[in-house]
């Protein structure tokens, strides 16, 4: 499902990642974790096709058996709406639009139907218990509801993986632990791939796999489940 070789990345004389190997099942739920600035953000971004690693001849970022590193801007940006989304710390909902609306964007750029988009947005809202909120605006929605939000927007073009970074780190207590049991509930009924980074240990256990980062490394590989 996602397979990434030799990654490393360099800002200037720092070296944030420095030869990373991962590899991860399709339909698992991995965690990513380790102290500030160990490269967990950057790893994710890369990853997830926001940021390219360092240049060399022996990195590769395989998902779906397809390398990314040899996409141009063009078929990176057609690959990401279709095969990935984005979950982050901070909705990122755009506030003049309401909730149905937000979600429906990357149906539009993926050039879906109006109606097509607008029917599975609301699937998906009604899914996470958000029916009764399509027509609000994310200041009128509660944090844990703005989250849910963007959880639906990630979902709606039916990616293959769904990168998180810090998913949780801007809710309270109870609204976290729903979040962390609909990623779950998301993998068994849709079958998505999640490769979360968090400094949440509670979510960090619940997952399959937990790969430990520290100072540009993996250094540890814990399988839980």
């Amino acid at each position: 499902m996602i397979k990434a070789n030799n990654i490393h990345k360099h800002y200037g004389d720092l070296e944030v990642l420095k030869g990373v190997d991962l590899h991860i099942k399709k339909g698992e739920i991995v965690a990513i974790v380790g102290p500030s600035g160990a490269g967990k953000t950057t790893l994710l971004q890369i990853l997830g096709t926001l940021d390219k690693p360092s240049k060399s001849d022996t990195s590769q970022v395989l998902i779906n058996n397809q390398n990314t590193l040899h996409l141009s801007d063009k078929e990176l940006s057609k690959f990401r709406n279709k095969h990935i989304g984005f979950i982050f710390q901070f909705h990122q909902l755009l506030p003049e639009f309401t909730a149905l609306e937000n979600v429906c964007i990357p149906a539009y750029i993926g050039n879906n139907s109006k109606v097509q988009a607008e029917t599975e947005a609301k699937s998906i809202l009604n899914f996470l218990g958000l029916s009764h909120r399509i027509n609000h605006k994310p200041n009128e929605l509660s944090g844990g509801e703005q989250q849910r939000v963007a959880v639906a927007r990630a979902l709606i073009n039916k990616p293959s993986v769904i990168f998180a970074d810090e998913p949780s780190g801007n809710l309270d207590t109870a609204s976290a632990q729903n979040l962390h049991e609909l990623f779950f509930k998301l993998r068994d009924q849709f079958g998505q791939t999640f490769v979360i980074v968090t400094h949440n240990e509670e979510l960090a256990n619940m997952a399959d796999r937990k790969l430990e980062m520290v100072d540009g490394k993996i250094v540890n590989k814990v399988l839980i489940k």
